[in-house]
């Protein structure tokens, strides 16, 4: 059977010698024997076994688990249980990483619409980015309570066409203005907007922001702060206002 001196481990493995003396040092690979001199002498099942420690550092698995690890009796068991949370670990890295990609992405897009940078338009922009969770959530809200009164109009309008059904259109028309009335009031009661000249964080008022022009993402009001009238920027209503 082959038998490798430190050099050899170390060439074999792709690590430095010092790290084979290092996981010596720490009982992880201990040489199966050493010569008349006093040198180290690995067998190929060492040689296996320093691959296997290799391939867990790195995936990131600290000296100490692999020790842990290659004590047991049942190792294999183990190593899947450690991998499996390795891999939840590297993938909220990744995903926390892609977050942190994205808002800076969004903030340089931003940063590229505005004529004159500044400290408050800064921080409206990282107001704006934090929020964005919030504002799509009551987005989608909206989204899924007009959902069925949409469907529940054209299927009333097929029918009216198609079959003289006209009763559930006409249930259509009664249901229609409650529950705009409701989404309406359920959305200004959520949102807010940032004056983009004095940074204002704002309330409309509701007959204004019922009726403004406005774009996904922005609406023209009157701000209460500065008394400016044009683009305001949406953003959701923090908690506290919300259950005044």
């Amino acid at each position: 059977m082959s038998k490798y001196t430190t050099g050899e481990m170390a060439k074999l493995c792709g690590v430095t010698v010092r790290t084979v003396q290092y996981y010596d040092t720490r009982g992880i690979l201990v040489p199966a024997e050493l010569s008349e001199g006093g040198r180290r002498l690995y067998s190929e099942n060492d040689v296996r076994k320093m691959r296997i420690i290799c391939f867990l550092r790195e995936l990131g698995l600290p000296i100490d688990s692999i020790s842990q690890i290659l004590s047991e009796e049942n190792p294999g068991s183990v190593i899947s249980l450690l991998l499996g949370q390795q891999e939840q670990d590297l993938r909220e890295e990744i995903s926390e990483r892609q977050e942190k990609l994205e808002k800076l992405e969004t903030l340089r897009r931003e940063l590229k619409s505005i004529e004159t940078i500044s400290v408050e338009s800064i921080g409206d922009i990282a107001y704006t980015m934090s929020n964005r969770k919030k504002l799509k959530r009551i987005h989608r809200n909206l989204l899924i309570g007009g959902i069925p009164i949409t469907i529940l109009q054209w299927v009333g309008i097929i029918l009216w066409i198609v079959k003289g059904i006209w009763w559930l259109f006409a249930l259509w028309v009664a249901i229609f203005i409650p529950s705009a009335c409701w989404l309406s009031k359920y959305y200004f009661s959520h949102v807010a907007y940032i004056c983009p000249q004095c940074h204002t964080v704002f309330n409309p008022i509701r007959k204004e922001a019922l009726w403004a022009k406005h774009t996904p993402a922005t609406r023209k009001l009157t701000c209460t702060g500065c008394g400016r009238h044009g683009f305001c920027v949406e953003v959701a209503r923090e908690e506290a206002d919300i259950h005044e």
